[in-house]
């Protein structure tokens, strides 16, 4: 859908000596030539621009109409809701395609559909581009793909966060092989941007074929349900396909892709709430790789006591409880954003404040298979592990894992390959890290969340760790199974030799003894013995080694 061509009528330009061409309309001077026009007034051409500007700004009105009928703002009501109040500078909004046949030569809206600029979050600067569904239903032509080009590239130059609100058809069939060079490009970007700056994509409507591609390579994705929907192949082509039919949600909604898929970072109701939460999200984030994280000024961590740390976690190992409470009273003001809150939710990824800094905080999630690592939930820690240390914000790692989670259902579906992620994420990060063992940290999984062993800064442990191969009745059932079989009391022996290897093998302090541990913490101190670790480790520096890049277990 267009908005109405306006047209501009450009003013003539005088010649060299000051004269414009010659018309029949015009008054010729007494010696028979004919006489210069005088120039516009200056008046005169301000408010043509004036008046023209403001009829882009403003939009087709049925149009807008129906944007706001099916329950979504335009791209500038966007731009006012995630931008400081008259802070945004537009850039190029007279542009318009140059594409010819299929009747496009009579349809050219200015802005090409997407309103491209920049503005500032919490008074820090960011780059934005909003693609516009009222022209075009937002699909991207070549014009509309140039204006995206150029303000990822001032984003990359200026070292400042680059957000897109999409909402597009997707590639503008009638420019054909234009629009699908246009989208490469984006990702060429994307690609060149990733770990430089942060990215941040926003569907808030449809966002279909190659344009998915464009938030799956940015750091951060958020949508809104009931009105955003990503997939490469719509309901029609699959149904032709194969044979099923499906609704745009059921095929790309929000909560597939918050739930199911992993693509959706945050999801919300409304767009309103979806852009309050980018706005936060900002105020966590460096401007770029070389800046620190905008800090909120100390508030006396480092002495703060939590007697509800003590109350929250239950001693018997295999009680459930949830890990936010413990991360509520470990981080300032009990605020945390957790990422892909519905997927994979046995880890918890977030991102919070530890006396005023920027954190990020991976968890073991008891109250969700037991807090086992699987395939999902380390593709969903390892990148976030990534995201952290490419911006260079600190880790700390809540442990409470019985290992990996048995079955053959997760050893086809590649929990090596995908568990590998984790450690290779583990292992390659610089940033200071400090990890936490609440109570069970057995096997794999044990080195896999930041062991001293794959590099972790300081372990700091609780009196009830229990830091082993596997819990000790698997470990009795395993080394005494003949024993156990041969016994006239097989459950009295058991109980006796899990008791004995508990004592020798599984005690508090047994990674403590040999140096896997740094210390062994009361819990109510937790907040601030981690507090004072993360200060301890501000000025770490570690330089990779010297190579192009890694082979990570993609």
């Amino acid at each position: 859908m267009s908005a109405p061509e306006v047209d501009f009528v450009p003013v003539p330009v005088p010649r060299p000596n000051g004269r414009r061409p010659a018309g029949p309309e015009q008054a010729q001077d007494g010696r028979g030539r004919q006489a210069a026009e005088p120039a516009p007034p200056m008046r005169g051409l301000r408010a043509r621009n004036d008046e023209l500007r403001a009829r882009v700004v403003a939009g087709q009105a049925e149009a807008i109409e129906r944007q706001h009928g099916l329950g979504k703002r335009t791209a500038r009501e966007r731009l006012e809701l995630l931008l400081d109040e008259d802070s945004f500078v537009e850039l190029e909004p007279f542009r318009r395609h140059q594409a010819h046949g299929l009747g496009m030569e009579r349809k050219r809206p200015h802005t090409d559909g997407v309103v491209v600029g920049s503005g500032t979050v919490h008074g820090r600067r960011v780059f934005v581009y909003a693609q516009d569904f009222t022209v075009f239903g937002g699909s991207l032509g070549e014009a509309h793909a140039a204006k995206i080009h150029k303000v990822m590239d001032l984003a990359l130059d200026n070292g400042a966060p680059l957000i897109g609100l999409n909402d597009s058809g997707g590639a503008r069939i009638q420019e054909g092989v234009m629009a699908l060079n246009g989208y490469g490009g984006i990702f060429h970007r994307n690609v060149r941007a990733s770990g430089v700056i942060p990215q941040i994509s926003v569907i808030l409507g449809p966002c279909a074929g190659g344009a998915a591609y464009s938030p799956a390579l940015t750091d951060f994705t958020f949508m809104v349900r009931d009105t955003a929907q990503m997939y490469l192949t719509g309901p029609e082509v699959v149904e032709a396909v194969s044979g099923v039919r499906v609704t745009h949600a059921e095929l790309g909604g929000a909560d597939v892709h918050g739930e199911r898929t992993g693509v959706a970072s945050f999801v919300y109701d409304d767009e309103e709430t979806c852009l309050e939460e980018v706005r936060y999200l900002v105020s966590l984030l460096p401007g770029n790789n070389l800046e620190p994280a905008p800090s909120a000024g100390r508030c006396g961590a480092a002495d703060d006591e939590r007697p509800e740390l003590a109350e929250i976690v239950p001693v018997e190992p295999n009680r459930p409880y949830d890990m936010r409470a413990v991360i509520g009273e470990l981080v300032d003001d009990a605020e945390f954003m957790e990422v892909h809150e519905h997927w994979a939710r046995n880890v918890i990824c977030a991102l919070a404040r530890i006396d005023g800094e920027t954190v990020g905080v991976v968890a073991s999630q008891p109250m969700v298979l037991a807090g086992v690592l699987d395939a999902d939930a380390a593709q969903k820690a390892a990148r976030f592990v990534r995201f952290c240390d490419a911006f260079g914000i600190p880790l700390v790692t809540l442990v409470d894992v019985p290992g990996f989670l048995p079955g053959v259902d997760q050893e086809h579906a590649g929990v090596i390959r995908h568990g590998a992620k984790l450690l290779y994420a583990y292992c390659e990060a610089t940033v200071p890290r400090v990890q936490v063992i609440l109570r069970k940290a057995y096997g794999g999984a044990y080195i896999v969340m930041d062991s001293r062993s794959i590099g972790c800064d300081l372990s700091l442990a609780w009196p009830t760790n229990e830091i082993a191969v596997m819990g000790a009745e698997g470990a009795v059932n395993v080394l005494f199974r003949k024993r156990l079989l041969s016994a006239a009391d097989p459950d009295g022996l058991r109980a006796e030799l899990v008791a004995e290897y508990s004592e020798q093998l599984m005690h508090p302090y047994h990674a403590a003894e040999r140096g896997l541990v740094d210390d062994v913490i009361d819990p109510v101190r937790t907040r601030a013995a981690v507090a004072r670790a993360l200060e301890m480790l501000r000025n770490k520096r570690r330089s990779p080694p010297q190579r192009k890049h890694g082979n990570t277990p993609l």
